[in-house]
């Protein structure tokens, strides 16, 4: 709004500066333009939570419209409009001191790193020059950074400031600020402070600065704080210490500004990017077993000294195998690695963070390995990652599905209720076995963009298994961590979150209020054995709260930075909240890693990992609010376009989550405001990520596959990552621009044209193929199959459902044990009560999860399913062969 409001307000007075030369030069009607008077309202709202231009350049603006100077109002407008558009991050700041506009536009570019200092206090102007003065006169040549100063009065301008402007990296507090703004504050902007500031705002001078600083870090974490108060600042830091980075007396205008510069470089660090960055300067002579590092095979080469040309010489220079020098190893690290995985740790919430530089996958692997023995259970949602799958074969667990609820109308699962998880773990209870149940592991966001509420999921696990270790896949949610919305449904806030509550003694007391309401209710829960004895119908119908004396947050978080933050292919993290992690697993997790992890990790993607780190640390916020907007305007320009909205539709929140699931009804709640999508989000057991759009076809006629290669990709390059048999999903990300979202629909647009031609053409024949196509695509197929069970002889008892794929996969490579079979062959084979047990996994793309897997039953639905798939990738499955089933037969040596 910003940036185009300045950007409008430039073509106005542009018009308004043409029509004046036209006339003659004369001066023209006092009444500005009903859009100039609409805009500069507005921006002087916007303007002051911006050190610059600031509300004093629109005030200089204002005068000059209203006197008639239009060019020199353009002079004004025109910089700040390249300036906020992102068009001219090096230019000096604007100024309202237009008299030596010419000297200050001849000025060098101050190429310093520059941010924004939020001054809440409510101070006259003078107090606020003389503030603005001290601080800025501070300023020395040798800063590594350049800041400005923005003021506000209030505690509800500072929520609003930190909200709207992503340029402020510190906030100073000072006791004489109000509590509410003198703005005018627009609908959804008051909605969301009500609900997030709650009734009333406390009224002593101490509660209401400790509140506004838990406010601004339950937004903006990243940012430091600082305390300037007049006197007993000595009582004061002992209680304050958690909340702020410093406390100053009001007279120590050089140390807070020593400070603030402090504080943003540590962020800025970046240790194994700048160890890696000096080794490229240095002079070297290599003499060990990697021939490209240096460019030495390169530079010189006859042949392929364009490989050189193409990546450039920095690539060649950094690639090394030395592990000193500043450069540390990932195996065992001392130095700049372990630095920066401290930093990621930080950044993402986590106690501790580590480094993957072979993707998610192995990171999942890792994070198995280490938590499972074999025989232990683990309940795990069947349609995660094939990851997952392999790592717990691997681990030799034994394993129990849970069933994500379908979406068979668009081929493709949601993600598992609570209630299902809550019933497994009874289930497990009843049968004597919930001591074997070690972990839970689950996709937080799932492909598609539903998200878990993570934190009452490993609050009422929690109630019935006390020990529970959660995994969660949170590969396509990296970026989660950075937005205050967003990040309240993440595995490393909900455990920080879990773990604050568990210490407050008032939860307590709600555990023991909880169990005398369920002993009333009919279960027997005592003191003693807590829930144990309440009866599974009463605890499934119960928000469960655990006994916080004996619950242990053990939380595991595997994310792909590549996919949803800056880094080079396959740089990954996993970030550890584990109360126990240095009793019961450091030790083995250790091994895991070194088990996984190569020892040749590529450094250029472990430096990337850092900058990532680094960069989300100050942009964060701003990047992940913007990739959400921009997949709202798509899903808007689809909804209003007469022609696009007649092949096309976004699915929306009632499409892809069930009305149990859902205590708001909005369709799209981020389109309704940051207040609506807040209130779902603290609400509703599943929530859809507003940056994951998954638009409907079925009306093209063409199924997803052909519209992602043969229109999308081939025609117009537009990439995508999944599609379904009537859907294609995209995804904005913190790298998507304004420019890609306006191709994207014109893309739409000129396929809808092209939809639209086609039929005008069609003959009667062709109408009716056409006609048969749209039927195909939009009526129900074949349900998803459920998992179906594993065989008996895979399964410990009757009574609980997991198996061990292990043993199944392993019996595969026994001579004569598996045969091929065809589909048709297997299905009557099936309808003749024969026992069919797959001997592989076999995924198709999409949906892009193990439909069968080693020691699973085969029956009739998935061979259905199977039969009903268009897809051209499904791996584990032999198109000529067939499915590879296991027989139970074993060849012996001699061939017996």
């Amino acid at each position: 709004m910003r940036a185009d409001s300045w950007e409008f307000l430039g073509y106005a007075v542009k018009q308004l500066a043409a029509a004046t030369s036209r006339s003659g030069g004369g001066r023209a009607p006092r009444e500005l333009p009903q859009e100039v008077r609409r805009l500069l309202p507005l921006l002087e709202s916007l303007e002051m939570y911006w050190a610059s231009p600031g509300p004093q350049y629109v005030t200089e603006l204002r005068r000059s419209l209203e006197t008639g100077e239009y060019l020199e109002a353009l002079s004004l407008i025109e910089p700040v409009a390249r300036r906020v558009a992102g068009h001219d991050q090096h230019a000096p700041e604007p100024s309202p001191d237009t008299e030596h506009e010419a000297d200050r536009i001849e000025e060098p570019a101050d190429a310093r790193k520059r941010f924004e200092v939020l001054v809440i206090d409510d101070v006259s102007n003078v107090d606020r020059e003389a503030l603005q003065a001290e601080l800025l006169n501070q300023r020395r040549p040798a800063d590594a950074f350049n800041y400005e100063l923005v003021f506000v009065p209030s505690f509800e301008d500072a929520i609003v400031a930190v909200l709207l402007n992503p340029d402020i990296q510190a906030c100073v507090l000072r006791p004489g600020f109000v509590l509410n703004s003198r703005q005018r504050l627009g609908r959804d902007m008051r909605g969301f402070l009500d609900g997030f500031l709650g009734p009333s705002l406390p009224e002593r001078p101490l509660d209401r600065i400790l509140s506004l600083a838990e406010k601004l870090g339950q937004l903006r974490p990243e940012l430091d704080l600082y305390l300037v108060a007049g006197v007993g600042i000595e009582e004061l830091a002992g209680s304050l210490t958690r909340q702020f980075r410093r406390i100053f007396r009001r007279q120590d205008g050089l140390e807070l500004h020593l400070s603030l510069l402090a504080g943003v470089a540590e962020r800025y660090e970046a240790p194994f990017f700048h160890a890696v960055q000096q080794y490229s300067r240095k002079p070297a002579g290599v003499f060990h077993a990697l021939p490209v590092s240096r460019g030495g095979s390169v530079i010189h080469s006859k042949w392929i000294s364009d490989l050189g040309e193409f990546y450039g010489l920095n690539l060649l220079l950094a690639e090394t195998s030395a592990t000193s020098g500043g450069l540390d190893s990932l195996l065992d690290p001392h130095g700049s690695l372990k630095q920066a995985q401290k930093l990621a740790a930080r950044a993402f919430g986590a106690q501790k963070s580590l480094f993957v530089t072979n993707g998610t996958s192995t990171a999942n692997k890792i994070v198995h390995q280490s938590i499972l023995a074999p025989g232990d259970v683990v309940l795990v949602d069947r349609n995660c990652h094939k990851s997952h799958h392999y790592a717990l074969m691997l681990a030799g667990a034994q394993v129990s599905y849970l069933d994500a609820y379908p979406l068979n109308d668009f081929s493709f699962y949601g993600a598992v209720p609570l209630e299902s998880i809550k019933r497994m773990l009874l289930e497990y209870r009843r049968a004597g076995r919930l001591h074997e149940v070690k972990m839970l592991a689950l996709t937080n966001c799932t492909f598609d963009g539903i998200v878990y509420d993570v934190e009452r999921v490993m609050e009422e696990c929690l109630a019935i298994k006390p020990d529970l270790v959660f995994l969660w896949d949170e590969a396509w949610f990296a970026f989660a961590g950075f937005h205050h919305i967003y990040r309240r449904r993440t595995a490393m806030a909900s455990a920080r979150s879990l773990e604050k509550s568990f210490a407050d003694p008032a939860y307590a007391r709600r555990y023991a209020q909880q169990l005398r309401d369920l002993g009333a209710a009919g279960g027997a829960a005592g003191a003693a054995d807590g829930l144990d004895s309440v009866s599974d119908e009463l605890l499934l119908k119960t928000r469960l709260l655990p006994d916080p004396s004996r619950a242990r947050l053990r939380v595991y978080s595997t994310q792909s930075t590549h996919k949803t933050l800056t880094s080079l292919r396959q740089g990954s993290m996993i970030h550890i909240h584990d109360q126990d992690f240095g009793q019961l697993n450091e030790e083995s997790f250790r091994e895991a890693y070194m088990t996984h992890t190569s020892t040749s990790p590529n450094y250029q993607i472990l430096a990337s990992l850092d900058m990532g780190r680094r960069q989300v640390e100050f942009e964060g916020y701003e990047l992940v609010q913007r990739q959400a907007d921009l997949a709202v305007s798509i899903a808007q320009a689809v909804a209003r376009h007469p022609l696009l909205k007649k092949y096309f539709r976004v699915l929306g929140t009632r499409d892809l989550i069930p009305a149990q699931y859902r205590e708001t009804r909005r369709q799209m709640p981020l389109r309704d405001g940051l207040a609506a999508m807040s209130e779902a989000w603290e609400r509703d057991e599943f929530v859809v990520d507003p940056s994951r759009l998954t638009l409907h076809i079925g009306l093209t006629g063409v199924d997803g596959d052909t519209f992602k290669h043969d229109y999308l990709m081939d025609k117009y390059g537009i990439q995508v990552n999944k599609t379904s048999r009537n859907s294609v999903l995209f995804m904005t990300n913190i790298g998507t621009s304004r420019s890609a979202v306006a191709y994207l629909v014109e893309v739409l647009v000129k396929l809808a044209e092209t939809f639209e031609d086609e039929q005008s053409g069609l003959s009667g024949l062709g109408k009716r193929a056409r006609i048969a196509r749209v039927a195909a695509l939009t009526s129900t197929p074949p349900p998803l199959p459920d998992f179906s069970r594993f065989a008996e002889r895979f399964r410990k008892d009757a009574e609980t459902p997991d198996g061990n794929m292990r043993a199944a996969y392993f019996e595969s490579y026994k001579a004569g044990s598996c045969e091929y079979f065809s589909g048709a062959e297997l299905a009557r084979k099936v309808a003749a009560a024969e026992e069919m047990v797959s001997a592989s996994f076999v995924t198709p793309y999409p949906p892009g999860f193990p439909v069968l897997v080693p020691g699973q039953v085969i029956t009739e639905e998935i061979l259905a399913f199977m039969s009903a798939l268009d897809t051209r990738e499904i791996h584990g499955f032999n198109a000529e062969l067939g499915f590879r089933v296991l027989t139970g037969k074993i060849s012996k040596p001699d061939g017996t």
